[in-house]
C-alpha cells in the first residue's frame, strides 16, 4: 500500500504541464493494433492504465518500446486476438481491443473488463453496435467471444451516448464494408482524437465531436505517427489544486476548449482566471462563493472532476450542492472529507456542502483515482498533515503527481510499502 503525506497549508505558486490525455492514449493504443506496422505516439503518459494497455498489447504480440514520453508500437508480430482474463480485470478500457481485433481479424475473446467501482459500465452498448456490423457474440464462463466473418456497414443508434461504445465502433467500422453511421454517439475531445488518428491510418472517418459519426470503410490501414492531446482531467485537477490552496498557477499545455465547463464555475466561484491558447492560470481571489454543478457527459460538467470540486466548495462560504449524473457510486469520497472536517450531506445521487469548512489533517483512504485526487487537493489546504493511504490509484491517471506539486511548493511525498 502506498501513502501520500501532505503537509497542508502551502498556497502553489509557479507554472506546472499537463501530460498526454490517458482517455486518448488508451483507444489510440488499441487501435495500433488494426495494422500491422511501426506507430509512434507522443506525448505518451507513463502511467499505470497505459503500462497495463502495455502489457495488452504485447499478449497478443506486440513490441513496445518507450524513447522517453514517447511510444513506439510494432503491431507485425501480433498473431493472438485473445486477451487473458487477468488483465481485463485490471482496467476498464482493456475491452478497447475488441473493435480493434475485429477490425484485424474478424475476432477476438475478451472478458467483462476491470477497473475502479465507482458504478456501472456495461458492455452492451458495445455489443449491440458490433451486432449491427455483423458481430455474433457468445458469453459462456465470463468470456465473451467475438466472431465476424466479414464486417457490414451499419446504420447504429446508440441507446445513451456512451464514449467507449462509440471507440470501439469506430474501430471496428473502419475496416467494414460499406458505411456505418453512428447516431447519439459521444462527443468527448478523445473521441476526436481517435477520429484524427485513425484518419491518419488512412480511415475515411468525419463526424467525431458531433452525435453523428460517418465511416466509409476501407481495405487498408497503415501505421502512423501521432502527438496526443493534452489530458483535461489533470488540468483541471491542478487548477481546482491553485484555487483551493489559494495559489496562483499557471497550468500549460492546455486545450481551454476542453475546460470550458470548469473554467466557467471556477469563474462563478470568483476565481481570477486566465485563458491564453494553450495555458490557463488560476489565481485565489481572498474569498470562494458557493456553486452548484451537476456532472453530465462531454460538454457539461465531467464526473471524473466531480470529486475534485467536491474539495474545493468544502471551502467555499455557503452551501453548494452536487449532483452526480454519471456514476452511480461516486460519493466515496464524501466521507474521507468529513474525516479532514468537510460539513457535506448526501442525499440520493446529491452531496450538499456547507462551507467553509476548517480542514484539518487526519487518515484518509483512497477508494478510486479521482476520490485519491480530491483527498490530496483537500490535504493540501488542511492544516497539520494529511495522509492518504491506497495513494497508488493515483498512478491510475496521474504522471509524476507529487512531483509536480511539489515544484509548485507543495509539501508532499510517498512512501512505499510492498
Amino acid at each position: 500500500m502506498d501513502r501520500v503525506f501532505i503537509a497542508g497549508g502551502c498556497p502553489l505558486r509557479g507554472r506546472v504541464r499537463v501530460s498526454g490525455s490517458k482517455n486518448a492514449t488508451l483507444p489510440i493504443m488499441a487501435a495500433c493494433l488494426l495494422t500491422s506496422g511501426v506507430s509512434t505516439l507522443r506525448e505518451v503518459p507513463r502511467i499505470k492504465d497505459v503500462l497495463v494497455m502495455q502489457d495488452v498489447l504485447e499478449v497478443l504480440g506486440a513490441r513496445l518500446e518507450w524513447r522517453e514520453n514517447d511510444l513506439v508500437v510494432d503491431t507485425s508480430p501480433v498473431g493472438s486476438s485473445t486477451v487473458p482474463e487477468d488483465l481485463m480485470r485490471s482496467m476498464r478500457a482493456s475491452n478497447l481491443v475488441l473493435g480493434a481485433l475485429l477490425g484485424r481479424f474478424g475476432q477476438a475473446t475478451i472478458s467483462y473488463p476491470g477497473g475502479c467501482n465507482i458504478g456501472s459500465r456495461p458492455m452492451d452498448l458495445h455489443m449491440k453496435g458490433c451486432r449491427a456490423l455483423g458481430v455474433r457474440f457468445f458469453e459462456r464462463f465470463g468470456l465473451i467471444k467475438a466472431h465476424a466473418p466479414v464486417l457490414s456497414g451499419a446504420e447504429i443508434h446508440l441507446d445513451q451516448p456512451s464514449v467507449g461504445a462509440t471507440e470501439n465502433i469506430m474501430m471496428a467500422a473502419v475496416s467494414a464494408k460499406g458505411t456505418t453511421v453512428i447516431r447519439n454517439a459521444a462527443k468527448e475531445p478523445e473521441i476526436v482524437d481517435l477520429q484524427n488518428f485513425l484518419a491518419k491510418m488512412g480511415a475515411r472517418i468525419q463526424g467525431a465531436g458531433t452525435d453523428t459519426v460517418r465511416i466509409e470503410g476501407v481495405t487498408a490501414l497503415y501505421p502512423a505517427d501521432h502527438a496526443v492531446i493534452p489530458d483535461r482531467i489533470e488540468s483541471g485537477t491542478h487548477m481546482l489544486a491553485a484555487a483551493i490552496t489559494g495559489g496562483d498557477v499557471l497550468v500549460e499545455n492546455v486545450i481551454p476548449e476542453h475546460a470550458a465547463a470548469l473554467i466557467a464555475k471556477l469563474r462563478e466561484a470568483g476565481l481570477v482566471i486566465e485563458v491564453a491558447d494553450s495555458s490557463v492560470r488560476v489565481a485565489g481571489n481572498g474569498r470562494l462563493a458557493p456553486v452548484s454543478i451537476k456532472t453530465l457527459p462531454y460538454p457539461g460538467f465531467p464526473t471524473d472532476l466531480q470529486p475534485q470540486m467536491t474539495a474545493l466548495l468544502c471551502r467555499a462560504q455557503g452551501t453548494s450542492v452536487i449532483t452526480e449524473t454519471v456514476f452511480e457510486n461516486r460519493m466515496k469520497h464524501v466521507g474521507e472529507l468529513r474525516r479532514l472536517g468537510a460539513h457535506i450531506k448526501v442525499e440520493g445521487q446529491s452531496a450538499i456542502v456547507r462551507g467553509p469548512a476548517q480542514l484539518s489533517g487526519a487518515i484518509v483512504e483512497a477508494s478510486d483515482l479521482r476520490a485519491g485526487a480530491a483527498l490530496v487537493l483537500a490535504g493540501l489546504a488542511s492544516e497539520n498533515g494529511t495522509v492518504v493511504e491506497n495513494a497508488e490509484h493515483l498512478d491510475r491517471g496521474y504522471e509524476r503527481l507529487e512531483e509536480k506539486y511539489r515544484q509548485l511548493g507543495a509539501r508532499i511525498s510517498r512512501s512505499i510499502e510492498r
